[in-house]
């Protein structure tokens, strides 16, 4: 998934950058309102992590403004700001989560990932597809009942296409949601990392729809 981060705290944006990196997610960075702005009309993201004391135009406003258009964009807000009236104003200006700083990684990954499932009509936190099985939170995959190691950037792209096994995925889409601002992608990357998942799950677990893109495969 690729997330925006609207952070203009260098030290708490750089962490934050870091953490989630490390767990798999693309993420573009932005210190300020107007910025965040035209990252979310000219990029397509899964989530946004919003603070809301920012320069030159302020969370809420931002916030506000999205909504306005219809863009809806999973947003959690994440904020110094602990008091009723903001975090009512928060929730009821459209955000889909409300964290007040300072908070751990592990419970800001669970809170994405509860955002995720409901912006999927699901409440399972397992993903299957034929004997395949991925579990988010604990970044685990069995194949029928072996475990199978995955790197971090593998596991996001299994992840990716078993967020909804019906849809073909093209390579385009693929690198936009793996790889932010700033990393190198090689022509050829995601065929790597397919060839790889193949060599792992089995030739018939990705499948290559023609001039169109991957499929999770069915695999009995």
């Amino acid at each position: 998934m690729r997330i925006l981060l609207v952070e203009d705290d260098m030290l708490i944006g750089s962490g934050l950058q870091q953490g989630l990196r490390r767990n798999g997610f693309a993420v573009d960075w932005t210190q300020d309102g107007d910025s965040a702005s035209l990252a979310l009309r000219t990029t397509s993201y899964g989530l946004v992590l919003l603070d809301l004391g920012l320069p030159k135009r302020d969370g809420l406003t931002l916030l506000t403004q999205l909504r306005e258009r219809n863009d809806g964009t999973s947003i959690i807000i994440i904020t110094a700001r602990d008091a009723v009236p903001d975090r009512v104003a928060g929730l009821d200006g459209g955000a889909d989560d409300y964290m007040v700083k300072p908070f751990v990684l592990d419970e800001l990954l669970a809170r994405m990932r509860v955002v995720h499932r409901r912006q999927a009509g699901r409440a399972r936190t397992m993903l299957q597809a034929g004997s395949i099985r991925l579990d988010p939170a604990q970044h685990r995959v069995w194949l029928r009942d072996e475990e199978i190691l995955l790197t971090t950037r593998e596991f996001a792209l299994l992840h990716e296409l078993m967020h909804d096994s019906t849809v073909v995925v093209s390579r385009e889409q693929l690198e936009e949601r793996l790889y932010g601002w700033n990393e190198e992608v090689e022509s050829n990357t995601i065929q790597v990392h397919i060839h790889n998942l193949r060599r792992k799950l089995g030739t018939r677990s990705i499948r290559n729809v023609r001039g169109v893109g991957y499929q999770i495969g069915e695999i009995a």
